[in-house]
């Protein structure tokens, strides 16, 4: 069976969703890291990039309760919070002033506050490319937008416009979840659906705005609900060519309404894999170590990944479920995993643009 997809992908030829199925059924572990290796290498050779990158999260008050997140809270409720823009200038400004390389990106998601208007998003934006220019602004995931949307009263392309004029450099590809709307349905009834995620990221790769795209396993969704979903993703990249990196988050359960356990580093792995494999037309396949652990996001490399993404710094709504990883790492401790793992460490700015340094 092994053979058949091999044959296909040493000669150019695009996997089916059958194949993906009959790979996450299969065990054969080792063929499918050495066949995800070599697809890896013949797009990135033996680069592994990260990126000295900085979170924010402005508040975790939301008016969804997905069942899988134990981050968001009530106006009022034990744990809320919410940060004025001058705290969070004041995070950047702080962060800054402790690192002797200055991080490159800020990543900004959060909860859909139900009293901030839309202005208040757009001079987050401004005022942080006021006091730091240089500073690339990753922020907003497609929910998000969907939501500055409707409180605004613009169109998609009019919101992510106003945002990009104002300093919004990219997004990040949360949200995503699972697609299928049965299994959607049950984890986030009130998130917005698949489709309309699909067209944000439409919208956004329209206007110019480059971003990633998740999938959220590990938790009541199926196999054939995985590769659902990454068809659609493979779809929508073949219209528009704007997702830069594709992020397998590994599901944790603590916290959450739908409890369940952590996932396997064998399943971990298999779904780096295969989805280096099947997303052929996605450039950069990423093992996020919040969420997978450093070791294995470091064998990750050895399963098609190409980018264990960077320093993070304040990481808050993957440990709000439980992560076991910590807060943050250093870019040296980056590049020694990378390394480690037999691959070359390339620290990349927010489009994978190698980052030359002064000696």
């Amino acid at each position: 069976m092994l053979d058949k997809i091999r044959n296909k992908v040493l000669s150019g030829k695009r996997l089916t969703e059958a194949d993906a199925l009959k790979l996450f059924q299969s065990n054969d572990l080792f063929p499918l890291a050495s066949l995800a290796s070599y697809v890896a290498e013949e797009k990135n050779g033996k680069k592994a990039y990260f990126v000295r990158n900085r979170h924010i999260n402005p508040t975790n008050i939301c008016v969804n309760r997905c069942r899988f997140c134990a981050f968001s809270r009530s106006i009022g409720q034990d744990g809320a919070y919410e940060l004025t823009i001058a705290e969070i200038i004041k995070k950047l400004k702080q962060g800054r002033a402790k690192s002797k390389i200055p991080f490159s990106e800020v990543h900004i998601v959060g909860g859909l506050h139900p009293e901030w208007p839309f202005t208040y998003y757009l001079e987050l934006v401004s005022t942080i490319k006021k006091n730091f220019p240089k500073l690339h602004i990753k922020a907003f995931t497609a929910v998000e937008i969907d939501y500055f949307s409707k409180i605004s009263g613009l169109s998609l392309e009019e919101t992510l416009t106003s945002l990009k004029r104002r300093g919004l450099g990219s997004m990040p590809g949360g949200g995503a979840e699972i697609f299928a709307p049965g299994i959607r349905n049950r984890l986030c009834p009130e998130k917005i659906s698949g489709e309309r995620w699909l067209a944000v990221m439409a919208a956004a790769h329209k206007v110019g705005l480059r971003t990633n795209a998740t999938m959220l396993y590990g938790h009541i969704e199926s196999y054939e609900d995985r590769v659902d979903h990454m068809m659609k993703l493979r779809r929508l990249q073949d219209r528009t060519g704007g997702f830069q990196a594709f992020i397998p988050l590994a599901y944790h359960p603590k916290n959450t309404d739908i409890q369940g356990s952590y996932t396997s580093g064998i399943d971990d792995l298999k779904t780096i894999a295969i989805s280096r494999l099947y997303l052929d037309n996605f450039q950069h396949i990423k093992a996020y170590w919040v969420m997978l652990g450093e070791k294995i996001s470091q064998l990750a490399l050895k399963f098609g990944a190409d980018d264990i993404d960077g320093t993070i710094i304040e990481e808050k709504i993957t440990h709000s479920a439980g992560a076991l990883t910590g807060e943050q790492l250093t870019a040296e401790q980056l590049s020694d995993l990378i390394i480690k793992a037999g691959r070359i460490p390339v620290e990349r700015d927010s489009f994978y643009r190698k980052v030359r340094r002064a000696q």
